[in-house]
């Protein structure tokens, strides 16, 4: 497929403007500015108002610094030709020309610190500097160096020369350069999208008109409000240029003896021509102030909607729900995301109070909370169980964050932040399950189920502390399986580990006390505490577990009677200053031995001064009971 390229002739027309819009830009920057400078002195005989400074100075100012030579190539030219067209002395030419581009040029400078800076006649700032620079500082430097010219080259009266310039030069700034910044800045689809709107500036137009047609009634006020009408509506370019219109009007009609302004012919210091300067003067700087306040307020509702747009971004897409409610719980705020996790919609939220979702047994912490918050407190955070559209309640965690008056600084509400917890407080039970649950693997034995030996000393540790502090006595059973290494060696170590199982059940089935702790002592020794208990409360419990183990009648043929026996020591003491806990296990220990030397299959019980009777330091055998007895008698 073969595209023919369409002639140059057929491009469409916003491509040839782009090719040569550079060209097209200097073509009107000297017209305009020859334009301007012959009807300036055409008409106002360039005393008035002289434009053509304010039209070459928005030029520079929306032109990168580059190509400011060739503006003011363009805009010697057309000074020239518009110089030429009022038949100006050339000795005025000489003089008005450099002075005219140097004006422009300085202002440019100084106004467009960097290339990339636009000009913000809405902006405080800038509309500051643009006043102070352009309208003042410029106009007045080349005032003053004009009349010292022309007083010395031309023997003209320096006073009079300068105010002209000045005066001329500076409302001719005012008002020119911001309406050709607006109206080159706005395209031709903008304008004409304008519509309606452009029949404010017609009913300006036949205003003034009107206005600066007659004598008679002093009526310029009449265009204040139809100019901040067009501010309003159309903007500070629109405004400008009627502005602009406004002073172009006013000259001729004031020139030619006609208006309001030529009446003052009788005061020798307000001329009509210097009255109508100080009316368009302060014309231009009412629009400027109220544009500024436009600007401020536009940027302020900016800023709100920017900050709207953010906080219902945030709200909307955030997992936390803002709440905002009084005291009483009344709600006056809560943001969509309440119905992600809770089934609820915020209008629906809103119609409940605080307290009325939450689940009762919670209720009391919350309002605990809220008192705290009343009384001055500035934030808190609670978790609760809150109630869901379908009745099931979650538990949410809420932020507590205290309102303030911004004046009195007396709390008026609460904003809360909440959010869903569910997971996390079901992670947290199973994280506390696991955590008891190996808790209670390391004070366990494996084997048996009792307490370990790591419980045992803490447990002992324990109670001969409070033994201590209640001088109360303390008893402590060892129970080891007589001949045990020769039943693993004949049986195995399997029915070695189920032996050692029913050793344990043995000694639980004898003890009888809550507060009683048996534990595996070590290899085929069991230890059992028994916290105040008396020596003849302990040695019968040792009796007991002796005959619980033999009426279980588990085969052991090496044992000289033929089944599974155990040998107990038992031991008491009263815990005192000085004694250590080791102590009593010392003479438990001692007192199993004996039980071993004694022939096995029986308990033996360490007595000393303290515990009934025996002399001190030594052991009372007992012989083996003849049945089981189910009386422990402790």
């Amino acid at each position: 497929m073969h595209v023919i390229p369409m002639p140059d002739s057929h491009k469409p027309l916003g491509s040839w403007l782009r090719a040569h819009g550079f060209a097209l830009r200097l073509l009107g920057c000297g017209t305009v500015v020859a334009l301007t400078t012959g009807i300036a002195g055409t008409i106002y005989e360039g005393n008035l108002f002289w434009v053509a400074n304010g039209v070459l100075l928005s030029y520079l100012l929306l032109a990168p610094r580059r190509r400011w030579p060739a503006y003011l190539g363009a805009a010697l030219v057309g000074h020239a030709l518009g110089t030429a067209c009022i038949h100006t002395a050339w000795q005025v030419y000489v003089i008005d020309m450099p002075l005219d581009l140097s004006e422009a040029l300085l202002s440019a400078f100084l106004l467009r610190r960097r290339s990339a800076q636009l000009p913000q006649f809405t902006n405080r700032t800038y509309l500051f500097r643009f006043f102070f620079i352009a309208v003042l500082a410029s106009p007045l430097a080349c005032a003053f160096s004009y009349a010292l010219v022309e007083s010395l080259w031309l023997h003209s009266i320096f006073s009079t020369s300068l105010s002209q310039w000045f005066t001329s030069d500076a409302l001719g700034v005012c008002i020119t350069t911001p309406a050709c910044v607006a109206i080159f800045r706005t395209r031709i689809k903008n304008f004409l999208g304008t519509g309606w709107k452009l029949s404010y500036p017609l009913l300006l137009a036949a205003a003034t008109c009107v206005i600066f047609s007659q004598a008679q009634a002093p009526l310029s006020f009449l265009l204040y409000p139809l100019l901040i009408l067009i501010l309003f509506r159309l903007g500070l370019g629109w405004a400008a240029a009627s502005t602009t219109f406004i002073a172009a009007v006013g000259g001729w009609f004031t020139v030619h003896d006609f208006g309001p302004f030529a009446s003052y012919h009788a005061l020798s210091l307000l001329e009509p021509a210097f009255i109508l300067q100080i009316f368009v003067a302060t014309t231009m700087l009412t629009i400027y102030g109220v544009s500024v306040v436009l600007e401020d307020l536009d940027a302020t509702q900016r800023r709100l909607h920017e900050a709207l747009a953010k906080y219902q971004l945030v709200t909307e897409n955030s997992r936390d729900v803002l709440i905002i409610a009084d005291f009483s719980g009344h709600r006056t705020f809560v943001s969509s995301g309440c119905a992600n996790w809770s089934g609820w919609n915020a209008k629906e939220l809103l119609q409940h109070r605080s307290l009325e979702m939450a689940h009762p047994e919670d209720r009391p912490k919350i309002q605990a909370a809220l008192q705290e918050l009343r009384n001055g407190k500035d934030g808190a955070l609670i978790e609760y169980r809150a109630q869901t559209r379908e009745g099931d309640y979650i538990w949410i965690e809420s932020s507590l964050r205290t309102i303030r008056n911004t004046v009195t600084n007396i709390p008026e509400g609460i904003l809360s932040s909440v959010r869903e917890i569910t997971e996390r407080k079901l992670a947290e039970q199973q994280l506390q399950n696991a955590y008891h649950a190996l808790e209670s693997l390391a004070i366990t034995d494996a084997l048996t189920g009792l307490a370990n030996r790591r419980q045992f000393d803490q447990t002992l540790a324990t109670e001969w502390r409070r033994g201590m502090r209640d001088s109360k006595p303390l008893s402590m059973l060892l129970i080891d399986v007589d001949l045990f290494k020769t039943y693993n060696d004949s049986y195995g170590h399997l029915r070695g580990d189920s032996c050692l199982k029913q050793i344990a059940e043995a000694a639980l089935a004898a003890v009888a006390r809550p507060s009683d702790i048996v534990a595996r002592f070590g290899g085929e020794e069991f230890a059992v505490i028994l916290p105040n208990t008396a020596g003849n409360g302990a040695i019968q419990l040792a009796r007991d577990i002796c005959a619980i183990m033999r009426s279980r009648h588990i085969v052991h043929d090496s044992n000289p009677i033929g089944i599974v026996t155990v040998s107990v020591g038992c031991a008491t003491l009263v815990p005192k200053f000085g004694l250590q806990a080791a102590s009593i296990i010392e003479q438990a220990d001692k007192a199993l031995y004996q039980a071993k030397r004694s022939g096995r299959n029986r308990a033996c019980a360490y007595r000393t001064e303290e515990n009934a009777g025996a002399p001190a330091g030594k052991i009372e055998l007992t012989d083996n009971p003849p049945a089981f007895k189910n009386n422990h008698g402790y």
